[in-house]
């Protein structure tokens, strides 16, 4: 399952938090963006459930990271 996580970044802290994105076992690619949201995340993992894991015990941690947004990918 893949997904993309939109993050909202406190003022500052865009660069360490991308970087510390990348550090994350399941994210395979992490970039600033510019727009409503700071960075974006790009996620694979097995399940729903491993992915809410991801999210609550990896990325909301991430000093800086004030808010997420999380759209899953699907195939059409």
């Amino acid at each position: 399952m893949k997904a993309y996580v939109l993050v909202n970044i406190r003022v500052g802290d865009t660069k360490e938090v991308v970087r510390n994105l990348r550090r994350v076992e399941g994210v395979v690619e992490a970039n600033m963006t510019f727009g409503p949201y700071d960075a974006v995340a790009v996620v694979e993992a097995a399940d729903l459930n491993k992915l809410g894991t991801i999210l609550a015990t990896e990325i909301q941690p991430i000093p800086g990271v004030m808010e997420t947004l999380t759209c899953l990918s699907v195939d059409v």
